[in-house]
């Protein structure tokens, strides 16, 4: 398979991974899904790597593999073991509606970026296409889910859309930029799974829609 077709059907595979993702019945589950998505990112980069010879994102790639594959889904993990996994509610579309709404997504992402005009990404725009419709899906994640912890993720996938968009515009950057990204992403999960585990301790429920508490 040509460079640029394995980008495009990798690129392909984070919006399955993506509903599986929002989708699974158990937080946790999750976790695991999350850190098979992000395997599949790294190895986006390495294709992307190899085709354009940019080698900046080598170490990309081993970054996200220890930021994205590694950390983030065992401090996820970790939480949701501290927290018992509670029974909160599940929310979500549903299997048939998270279908049809990630098929309008990647529609519309495709309209959007068919007007780009840059040279770099002439035959990348089915990733540069995905790679947005993949920061809709994780605000999609945020909005539909009831439970705090799972809205996280949906903030990591909107993270891994915006991770893809700038290796696909920017693939010769400085490393230092990705590792600036990594460390954001680390910091900012760190920052809002305490919090999750504060509202948990604090009201027993990570029910968003039970946070009345927090009005005023």
């Amino acid at each position: 398979m040509h460079g640029i077709q394995l980008v495009n059907a990798l690129a392909g595979l984070l919006v399955i991974t993506s509903l599986l993702v929002i989708e699974a019945k158990k937080p946790a589950t999750s976790a695991i899904l999350y850190a098979l998505q992000s395997s599949v990112l790294v190895l986006v980069f390495l294709a992307l790597a190899a085709t354009t010879r940019a080698h900046e994102l080598y170490v990309w790639s081993g970054t996200a593999f220890v930021t994205k594959v590694v950390l983030v889904p065992v401090i996820m993990y970790r939480a949701l073991g501290s927290l018992h996994d509670p029974a909160t509610p599940e929310g979500g579309l549903g299997a048939t509606r998270a279908l049809l709404l990630a098929a309008a997504v990647v529609v519309l992402s495709f309209l959007a970026v068919s007007s780009v005009q840059l040279p770099a990404i002439a035959e990348l725009k089915p990733a540069l296409a995905i790679s947005l419709a993949h920061f809709f899906l994780g605000l999609t994640c945020i909005v539909t889910q009831r439970n705090i912890l799972k809205q996280i993720f949906g903030y990591c996938l909107m993270e891994n859309g915006s991770h893809l968009t700038l290796a696909l515009m920017a693939p010769k950057a400085p490393e230092i930029v990705e590792i600036g990204i990594a460390t954001d992403a680390i910091f900012a999960v760190i920052i809002m799974v305490v919090i999750g585990t504060r509202i948990f301790r604090t009201l027993g429920t990570l029910d968003s829609r039970q946070l009345t508490e927090l009005k005023g």
